[in-house]
């Protein structure tokens, strides 16, 4: 890709200024569809960027989506040797007696933690999130104040859980952007975990139950993730979706049935898909752009990007899109390996689509008393 060079830091910030997590506004880009729902995000998961978008932070009771991050804390608590798939442990009373969606544990018998994994992703069960809680926290209390850390830690500024199964209550809440944003963490970090959500079905005690997400049954790119329904909810789904190189994340709440939960999901992905497209632009080291040095022991230093970039752009348009190196006008030695020394911005139409730290490839340590006097002599020169 054709590489330009800007070493002023105002058009950097100008540029930065204008971007944001939600995507530019494209002409080509018809307007997302116009859906019967409280709220929706369709994020795409490479890059983060937020396709389309209603009501993304309005707060509302997440009903059993709660059950996403009752996962994702167990994932971590599994990934951390802390607990393992085979432990089992001991139903109690208060995990026994839970309503609504159940797995239909007994009390005082024992279960493995593999076990109210399958009853909590697939199963939806009220009791085998309390049980997993208690077996991990020691308490369904103590769990929810991991939920939240783990919430803040993932930028959930919108969100706090007070149980772990998502049973009404005033201070348990959410957003469609913070499960996107959730739904993508628990993909990244824990995905063995995270392909249970596919599984059509469990049977647990001779009692055979199929998942609730029926989008897995009609679009076969569908991977997850999770329903959810109270009163004050209504009906809510959070789906993802792989087609070829792009993976899609949906959120809807608020819905006024399963049918239309169903509808309004499916219609988000067929959007996404149909008119973005996710590129892998650069590889994690690749060179980007090579810069002076003053006053070092070599008189240039090659920059790059520290992870994958990728961009979500509309479909179709991959060639036009452009890239500038923001280098400040001045660098000098000592520059340490890793160092961030400016930007790479990355445009289409003369907006911003992705801007990624550029980082020092190794390290320039001064040079000579010698050159660094010819250096600073040149450099009031040029």
């Amino acid at each position: 890709m054709p590489l330009t060079s800007h070493r002023l830091f105002g058009f950097i910030c100008a540029l930065i200024a204008s971007t944001g997590h939600c995507i530019e506004t494209f002409p080509s880009v018809p307007a997302p569809p116009t859906l019967a729902v409280a709220s929706f995000v369709l994020l795409d998961y490479a890059t983060g960027s937020v396709l389309a978008e209603l009501n993304p932070d309005d707060r509302a009771e997440p009903a059993s989506l709660t059950k996403i991050m009752t996962t994702y804390v167990a994932a971590d608590a599994i990934a951390s040797g802390a607990i393992a798939l085979s432990d089992k442990t001991t139903v109690s009373e208060k995990a026994w007696r839970m309503e609504g969606s159940r797995m239909f544990i007994e009390v005082n018998k024992q279960v493995t933690v593999d076990e109210l994994l399958q009853g909590i992703i697939i199963q939806s069960g009220n009791d085998a999130s309390v049980a997993l809680a208690e077996a991990i926290s020691g308490s369904e209390e103590v769990f929810a104040a991991v939920m939240n850390h783990h919430a803040a830690r993932l930028g959930m500024t919108n969100s706090n859980f007070s149980n772990s199964a998502g049973m009404p209550d005033p201070l348990t809440y959410s957003t469609a952007r913070d499960l996107a944003l959730l739904t993508a963490a628990l993909i990244r970090d824990f995905p063995e975990i995270y392909r249970r959500f596919a599984e059509m079905e469990y049977t647990y005690a001779g009692i055979r139950q199929f998942n609730r997400n029926r989008l897995l049954h009609r679009d076969a790119s569908v991977d997850g993730v999770k329903t959810g329904r109270t009163e004050a909810a209504g009906y809510c789904l959070v789906s993802a979706a792989e087609r070829g190189d792009m993976r899609l994340i949906a959120v809807v709440m608020g819905a006024d049935s399963d049918t239309a939960r169903i509808a309004a999901s499916q219609a988000l992905l067929n959007y996404g898909f149909r008119f973005y497209e996710s590129r892998k632009i650069y590889s994690a080291g690749d060179v980007i752009a090579t810069h002076k040095v003053w006053k070092g022991a070599s008189d240039e230093i090659d920059l790059s990007v520290a992870a994958d970039v990728h961009i979500a752009i509309p479909r179709g348009k991959f060639d036009l899109v452009e890239a500038a190196a923001v280098i400040a006008e001045v660098l000098e030695a000592p520059i340490e390996q890793g160092q961030s020394i400016g930007r790479v911005v990355l445009t289409l139409d003369d907006k911003v689509v992705a801007s990624v730290p550029l980082v020092a490839t190794h390290a320039v340590t001064k040079g000579s008393i010698f050159s660094r006097a010819i250096d600073a002599v040149m450099m009031r020169l040029d």
